[in-house]
């Protein structure tokens, strides 16, 4: 269960569906996520299974044990300087 007050600012959280990027290793992951979402700063709040879900994310993209996961494209790292 999602607290009904924002912990930074003190405004009201609302429950919305949310895309997280996690990173783990090279690898990234995009998920939709259940969070509390401060209608005044943003702040995004998560429940402890969530979060929990998360992190077993996080490592299974370093391990690379990522057969459930359906790649969706490529990424490239941008080798030049932006000014």
């Amino acid at each position: 269960m999602l607290i009904p007050i924002c912990p930074i600012c003190g405004g009201k959280v609302v429950e919305k569906y949310v895309e997280k990027i996690v990173k783990g290793g090279n690898d990234v992951a995009i998920l939709r996520i259940k969070a509390g979402v401060c209608e005044k700063c943003g702040e995004r709040l998560y429940t402890k299974e969530v979060h929990k879900k998360i992190e077993e994310i996080r490592s299974e993209l370093k391990q690379r044990t990522t057969e459930l996961y359906k790649p969706i494209g490529r990424t490239y790292a941008y080798e030049g300087v932006i000014a």
